[in-house]
């Protein structure tokens, strides 16, 4: 199986539209296919046959007509044939209604898969689910200011949809096609119950068969089911080298809980926490000094947010934490967490584009700027407690970054050692130079 039409061995470019840059940079990941990711939103260029071009727009946080309409201008600049994917939110969140309806104007039809079965988010009867659980009786949307969709019919709001059965999913490929057909000629998209990645493949590959008019949207982990599909990239490449000798300045921007436990390992292998008030990088009209320098290896920058972040004023937040992050007065290795704060601190760097050359572990890929840093990002809801500590190590990997000392109610053991080598290095990047230059 391949992306490319019955007969003709010319591989198809792919196109991606993702909403924040964390989603951007976990869907070049799972594509696995030579890829740059652009900082939008912009008129895309072709990616080039065999390879993708994936594109931030950076419409999370805009109000829906905004987010619409550069939906509709980024789907304008897609050449023929090419393979487009639109990435959507995998618990649903953003201007999800609004713009499928602006990716859906001009197609011949819409196939929607929402699932995404790595991180524990599968889709029974149309209903997303999170472990098992439906998705609004969680506390996944808890720093929204709406609750959670009870299905993704009433997220896409007034798109007719049609839920496409487990049955109908793992049926043989011509049955599962000829029914997203009918229901595509009949006015309807197709939303996919899924439970695996093997279910996502199946949709992938009936879906393209539907013809280039047909478009996809999904998580990352339908992009991973395209990148299955791909012609050359089962094997493995060789794995990327780690960052340089920069110090390495990890940025957590995010409002989940377990950034907490996270920071937590992290320090406790021996990295320094600067922990900078909400209140203060709201109101602050200037960055906000930093107390480290570039003789500290390795710093962990985050929000002291114990009081809580008053309504309304988290855009502002993360607007201070990014002006703050780019006067730091040498150059940095970057980690960052959450789509927004990603955003944020590499606008105010000036960096425009991103080559993704390797992924610690899912969701966290690691990418090169155009003056050679690395830069990891990762969605804020991702990882388990030693996430931040694994992404250290293989970025560093000659970091001795274990506790210098263990007291004796402490055994090693709370400080787990993660692999710190990439699991799914890509395909070389493309030849053509970088031009310069989830969240609270």
């Amino acid at each position: 199986m391949s992306l490319t039409p019955s007969g003709d061995r010319t591989p198809r470019q792919v196109l991606a539209l993702a909403d924040d840059l964390s989603g951007a940079a976990e869907t070049a990941a799972a594509l696995r296919l030579p890829a740059r990711i652009v900082l939008g939103p912009a008129a895309p260029r072709s990616p080039g046959a065999g390879r993708a071009l994936v594109v931030d727009l950076d419409t999370r946080q805009r109000d829906a007509d905004q987010a619409a309409r550069i939906v509709r201008e980024a789907v304008r600049g897609a050449g023929p044939g090419t393979v487009l994917l639109k990435k959507t939110d995998s618990l649903l969140r953003g201007n999800l209604a609004a713009e499928t309806t602006a990716y859906a104007d001009g197609a011949a039809g819409l196939v929607i898969a929402p699932a995404l079965p790595a991180a524990g988010r599968t889709v029974h009867d149309g209903i997303v689910h999170l472990r098992g659980q439906p998705l609004h009786d969680t506390d996944a949307w808890r720093a929204e200011t709406r609750p959670a969709p009870r299905s993704v019919a009433a997220a896409l709001d007034g798109t007719p949809t049609a839920v496409v059965p487990l049955t109908a999913v793992r049926a043989p490929l011509p049955e599962l096609t000829g029914r997203l057909r009918a229901l595509v000629e009949a006015g309807l998209t197709p939303v996919c119950d899924t439970e695996s990645d093997g279910d996502l493949d199946a949709i992938a590959a009936a879906a393209l068969a539907l013809g280039p008019g047909v478009r996809l949207m999904g998580t990352g982990g339908l992009a991973a089911a395209l990148g299955r599909l791909s012609p050359g990239t089962d094997g493995p490449s060789p794995a990327p080298a780690p960052g340089g000798a920069l110090p390495l300045l990890v940025v957590v921007g995010t409002a989940e809980p377990g950034a907490v436990a996270q920071i937590a390992q992290l320090t406790a292998a021996g990295a320094r926490h600067v922990a900078l008030s909400a209140e203060l990088l709201a109101g602050a009209a200037e960055p906000v000094p930093l107390t480290t320098g570039p003789d500290d290896a390795i710093t962990v920058v985050s929000v002291e947010g114990s009081r809580g972040i008053r309504p309304g004023s988290a855009r502002r937040v993360v607007a201070g934490l990014a002006r703050t992050v780019a006067a730091v007065p040498y150059p940095a290795d970057l980690v960052l967490t959450g789509g927004e704060t990603a955003r944020r601190v590499l606008d105010a760097l000036g960096v425009t584009e991103l080559l993704p050359v390797g992924e610690v572990h899912h969701g966290a890929v690691h990418s090169r700027t155009a003056d050679g840093r690395s830069v990891v990002t990762r969605p804020g809801s991702y990882g388990d407690s030693g996430s931040l500590l694994r992404i250290a190590r293989a970025l560093r990997p000659y970091q001795p970054l274990v506790p210098p000392h263990v007291p004796a109610a402490g055994p090693p053991a709370q400080v787990p050692a993660p692999r710190a080598e990439f699991t799914a290095p890509y395909p070389p990047p493309p030849e053509s130079p970088v031009p310069q230059g989830e969240a609270l």
